[in-house]
């Protein structure tokens, strides 16, 4: 399609400063705590309250949201406070009823911008319709399917569009819930250099203490935004407990945020840095599904009466990695000696299967 031309997702009274900032629990549980939060919130300066009306699970079972009677305490929110209001919608059910109760923006979640099929059923409930709308990442990272859920929106005649990082699914353990993958949301700025990038550090990190270097780094590579979970009292949350942070610990992360304003040149070196970082990030992603691979090798090995050592499988390895780590102008005594150290690890791992 023609090139995306995109308008500003800001509401009136919202400050054009870095960050915008919306806030709230990932679910609204009950009236009293939809509202104590809100004010909480709303003391401390945020503009946009965030809550989870209808929650996509990923096992049948767990609490699924309030539903429609949610709405009704996201519109007490905004009367008692003047804050805007925003929920998540997976459905043309969803958008009828945030649009009848006067929702201000729209969110669309990883799981449906991942659906061809629902984020075109939302993009003909929206026909006509003129109010932002914020679309996450897939959840595999997959940028191709980001644009195509962008386009969806976009060819519905909405135009205030915006998107929102929340990282990417991942089968090995990590650190962070979800992979951040810095280069994915970077590559699509570069692409649409006026799309309004918002990051969720909660989903990113899925450790409240994850939040505030998430967040900084979010800024420094010039997202616009944030949107941030936070709970009156979060420990006592009936969803993602260990994500959310009560707003006094928002006001801090946000007072402390480093919002620069870099030169050409320094943007261009930072680029560079959290490319390195993102890479680094990968390698270890990798390293960590090729340990996963070893311990199944090993459990083969044992279940077949095999020896951990293949003298020549290693031997054959490193020479014919070697040689591709020189054509790739890589000094083959690094390669051998990264080589080594990872064979080591491997070996390391299934002695501890074959201990078992």
């Amino acid at each position: 399609m023609e090139t995306m031309q995109f308008k500003s997702i800001l509401l009136p009274g919202m400050d054009d400063k870095r960050p915008l900032v919306i806030a709230g629990p990932c679910s609204a549980e009950t009236e009293e705590q939809v509202l104590q939060t809100a004010r909480m919130l709303a003391s401390r300066g945020i503009k946009v309250f965030r809550a989870g009306i209808w929650k996509p699970r990923t096992k049948p079972g767990g609490f699924e949201g309030v539903g429609y009677k949610g709405l009704a305490w996201l519109k007490l929110v905004r009367q008692e406070t003047g804050m805007y209001i925003t929920t998540e919608v997976a459905t043309r059910e969803h958008v009828f009823e945030a649009l009848k109760a006067g929702i201000d923006i729209l969110w669309i979640g990883a799981r449906t911008s991942a659906n061809p099929f629902a984020m075109q059923e939302i993009a003909d409930a929206l026909q006509g319709v003129d109010v932002p709308v914020l679309i996450k990442n897939p959840v595999n990272p997959d940028i191709e399917l980001w644009i195509g859920a962008i386009e969806r929106i976009y060819s519905a005649g909405l135009h205030r569009l915006g998107v929102i990082h929340r990282g990417f699914s991942s089968y090995d353990k990590q650190i962070y819930r979800n992979l951040p993958l810095w280069h994915i949301p970077i590559e699509l700025r570069r692409r649409y250099p006026t799309l309004p990038i918002l990051c969720d550090p909660s989903h990113i990190g899925g450790k409240r203490e994850l939040i505030a270097p998430l967040c900084q780094q979010a800024m420094d590579i010039n997202f616009d935004g944030l949107i941030i979970e936070s709970h009156c009292s979060p420990d006592a949350a009936w969803s993602d407990a260990a994500q959310q942070i009560t707003p006094d610990v928002l006001d801090y992360v946000i007072n402390l945020l480093v919002i620069r304003d870099v030169t050409q040149t320094t943007e261009n070196l930072a680029n560079l840095r959290h490319q390195i970082d993102t890479i680094d990030e990968g390698m270890l992603a990798l390293l960590s599904k090729r340990m996963r691979i070893s311990r199944e090798i090993g459990i083969y090995k044992k279940e077949h009466n095999m020896p951990i050592l293949q003298t020549p499988r290693y031997g054959e390895i490193l020479e014919n990695r070697s040689k591709m780590g020189a054509a790739m102008d890589l000094s083959e005594e690094f390669v051998r000696r990264v080589l080594t150290a990872t064979h080591e690890e491997s070996v390391r791992q299934q002695m501890i299967i074959m201990e078992r």
